[in-house]
């Protein structure tokens, strides 16, 4: 029986989304916690502003070795070019570590945490262990071992939880007070936040150590230098693509005058920001799934046409996503406390930008196959320098409100010029007008379930659950249909 590859995909995705979308969706529990638990917003706005800058370092720290590693994997033995490239950042990792050992109260007083300085060190040790971790978490995905992938992922999140709940709900003062005594007199219960995620990412370093068996400390010219070569880009592209996504958490406090209160809309916008969870979910678990899957199909002489259609069945799940949050608000806003739902207008804005930022990174195999990383750099630079252009134009008029918009505009304009630019590098005969299609109807299923305006909510979740059944029945419909055509048709000519 022959092989499908789209269900192989599928079933792949689904294999890392419980490695992934499971254990995002537990950690997700703790945002209602924190926007309860932390009702000054301000401090939420704290958490969100830190883990924006650890965003940013472990791009910075992993410097696209990850994607390299897959690409050499495929021409060179994978153990050495695990061991190249683990060597490589365990050097660069250990130096950033020193580094912000030496300095982080220096650190603390550029960013307004002079009474905090412990949560900057707590940070840099978090994005260390995680870094570590990111090549033998490739090498688990080269491996096809999902499963294992699966549950260090579960695990982490779950001793996560448990330490959250253990120092913040359930012996709060107990732990005030022990931060205090180690930490000095300001230390505030958020600190354990930090705590809790560095020994849940210590202990998936150590469920790790199977990987790291074989493991011999290398650093061979050989195979370092093209690797980094081929890679550069790929970190230039990755930290454009951290400022799309995060810098807008950074700027808010700088941008906003102080009267409107920064940190308080941070929190709010941050909070608002993780209803759009399930679509950032579902890229993340594409992610995972394809990138190895599209480099093992690019010899298949039907692979273009393969990689076009698993775009349609990604931007229909895509826009189910989108419609299953927003016809939904009504269930998905009890998940944030009630001081931070003044932001509920931004989720639709925030899901139809990450699902235009899943599409360019589906887009973007054109030039991660053809090895012309260096014109994906272009196109993520470019979206970066747009990013700060919108940012710095909207947000201090429009708060929170600017910087969603900022990010949708930007997503768009960078789906669309990687699609022209690619399409005269690598063709891929994808179905434009179907896409565009089924994008026109999901947004008439959004706009007409809200003209409806029904006051009970009972009756509007039911004729909001139609509306997603309507788009979902027409749109897979039409797919089988158009996939049913080429092969009538082959049938009549023979």
């Amino acid at each position: 029986m022959s092989r499908n590859p789209i269900k192989s995909l599928a079933g792949q995705t689904v294999v890392y989304g419980m490695g992934t979308i499971v254990p995002r969706l537990l950690n997700y529990l703790l945002v209602p916690v924190y926007t309860r638990l932390f009702q000054d917003q301000a401090t939420y706005g704290q958490i969100t502003e830190l883990y924006a800058y650890v965003a940013f370092l472990l791009v910075l720290l992993t410097y696209g070795m990850e994607t390299a590693f897959f690409r050499f994997a495929q021409k060179h033995s994978p153990s050495k070019i695990f061991n190249n490239a683990t060597s490589s950042i365990i050097l660069t990792t250990g130096i950033f570590v020193l580094f912000s050992t030496l300095f982080f109260n220096d650190f603390a007083r550029w960013l307004h945490y002079d009474g905090n300085s412990s949560y900057i060190l707590l940070v840099a040790l978090i994005v260390a262990f995680d870094t570590i971790a990111a090549i033998p978490f490739a090498m688990l995905r080269k491996q096809n071992k999902a499963r294992k992938f699966a549950i260090v992922r579960l695990v982490n999140v779950a001793v996560n939880l448990f330490l959250n709940f253990l120092t913040i709900i359930w012996f709060p003062e107990y732990f005030t007070k022990l931060g205090k005594i180690l930490l000095g007199p300001e230390t505030g219960l958020v600190v354990w936040v930090f705590i809790s995620n560095l020994l849940a990412s210590a202990l998936s370093l150590g469920m790790l150590s199977e990987t790291f068996r074989n493991f011999r400390f290398t650093i061979s010219k050989e195979i370092l230098k093209p690797m980094l070569q081929y890679a550069w880009p790929i970190l230039i592209i990755g930290l454009a693509g951290m400022v799309n996504e995060m810098l807008d958490k950074i700027l808010l406090k700088y941008l906003i005058p102080a009267e409107k209160q920064p940190m308080a809309q941070l929190g709010i916008y941050g909070a608002n920001y993780k209803l759009g969870v399930l679509m950032t979910l579902f890229i993340q678990m594409f992610r995972y799934a394809a990138e190895p899957f599209f480099f093992a199909e690019a010899e298949n002489k039907n692979a273009p046409e393969l990689f076009a259609r698993v775009m349609n069945y990604f931007v229909i799940s895509g826009l189910i996503i989108f419609l299953g949050v927003t016809l939904f608000m009504d269930v998905f806003k009890l998940f944030i406390g009630p001081g931070y739902r003044e932001g509920l207008h931004i989720v639709p804005i925030i899901l139809m930008a990450n699902l235009f930022n899943g599409i360019y990174y589906n887009l973007a195999i054109w030039y991660k196959l053809t090895d012309r990383t260096g014109s994906g750099a272009i196109i993520a630079v470019g979206g970066a320098l747009m990013t700060i252009v919108l940012n710095f134009a909207l947000i201090p008029p429009f708060g929170y409100y600017g910087a969603a918009w900022a990010t949708l505009i930007v997503y768009l304009l960078m789906m669309l010029c990687s699609f022209f630019w690619g399409q005269r590098v690598y063709f891929i005969p994808y179905n434009s007008i179907r896409i565009l299609v089924y994008f026109a109807l999901a947004l008439a299923v959004y706009h007409l379930c809200g003209m409806l305006n029904v006051q009970q909510v009972a009756i509007r979740l039911i004729l909001n659950t139609l509306g997603l059944l309507l788009f979902s029945v027409l749109a897979f419909w039409i797919e089988a249909c158009r996939n049913r055509l080429p092969a009538r048709m082959e049938n009549a000519g023979q």
